[in-house]
């Protein structure tokens, strides 16, 4: 599956299986719309959702959208305050109740009643609060280097980076930002750079800019953390089958935690790939086929 041959020759330009839409959605203090890209038959009713990391978009998901829109109606989300979606007002409704609610809206909008997930980093949380609800719409979920025990030191070191973000002057120095920030990624190749930067920012006064609401920052720096997030109680309740995908180095998502995840609630399959940290970015093929194998693979199995 040599998808990155394939899609080597539109960086900047959508292909045109991609479609752009997006979902009017409520919050506490008014509505926003909510961007989303779609790819393959719109007639499907097999549904794979993929859904981002913190500060990331849904364009990240263009390589694994791309291989599997065959198979499914690939949705690729930009999370409130990010991408091509709309800032919140109050910085303070940012967080993971806005966002499970904002998915439950997108899900309604796709008419279907169940879907298969793929979430990074922030992505994967959203994925495992909504897929341990009961009736959930998830009956398979993949999480990228997300786990119910994140450390305090990873999101200490999200932390320096959120909303801090320059103006830069021209696309090459925000990708020479983007290389240093997102260096955990492991070795990508300039092509898939280029790529992730392109879709990261956009033109304002002075150059470009990230994407994203610096406002996202604000529950960081309201309530700092002083240990790990534990969320083992939910992850518990999930009862789909479910992968687990490792950058090997994580900081993240620690080896522990990983194995102990492939022996309690859902017994998640592990999949870690070396030289990378947080996270994978389900670029290249090796990383492509883990999530693909997994989601078409006979239930049974």
């Amino acid at each position: 599956m040599d998808v990155l041959k394939s899609l080597s020759g539109w960086f900047g330009a959508p292909p045109a299986a991609m479609r752009r839409r997006s979902v009017q959605c409520a919050s506490a203090h008014g509505l926003h719309r909510m961007a989303y890209t779609e790819w393959g038959d719109p007639a499907n009713p097999n549904v794979l959702v993929c859904v981002h990391g913190l500060t990331r978009n849904g364009r990240d998901f263009d390589f694994l959208a791309a291989a599997l829109s065959q198979r499914y109606r690939v949705v690729c989300p930009d999370v409130v305050g990010r991408g091509r979606s709309e800032w919140l007002k109050v910085k303070a409704d940012y967080g993971f109740p806005q966002y499970v609610a904002d998915m439950v809206t997108l899900i309604a909008r796709l008419d279907v009643p169940t879907v298969h997930w793929v979430g990074t980093s922030m992505g994967g949380i959203i994925g495992m609060l909504l897929a341990a609800m009961p009736d959930t719409p998830i009956t398979r979920l993949v999480l990228n280097d997300v786990g119910p025990m994140i450390t305090v030191e990873s999101i200490h070191r999200i932390a320096e980076y959120v909303g801090m973000a320059p103006v830069f002057p021209d696309l090459g120095a925000a990708e020479r930002y983007i290389r240093e920030v997102s260096a955990p990624f492991g070795p990508l190749t300039d092509a898939q750079w280029r790529h992730l930067t392109e879709h990261a920012v956009g033109p304002v006064e002075g150059g470009v800019a990230m994407v994203y609401d610096p406002g996202i920052a604000v529950p960081f720096r309201k309530s700092p953390l002083v240990k790990d997030v534990d969320l083992w109680e939910v992850y518990d309740a999930i009862r789909c089958p479910t992968l687990l995908i490792r950058g090997a180095e994580s900081d993240l998502l620690l080896h522990t935690t990983a194995q102990e995840m492939a022996h309690r609630g859902p017994r998640a399959k592990l999949v870690e790939f070396e030289g990378i940290g947080h996270a994978p970015m389900l670029l290249d093929g090796r990383q492509i086929d883990a999530v693909s194998q997994f989601l078409l693979s006979d239930p049974g199995a």
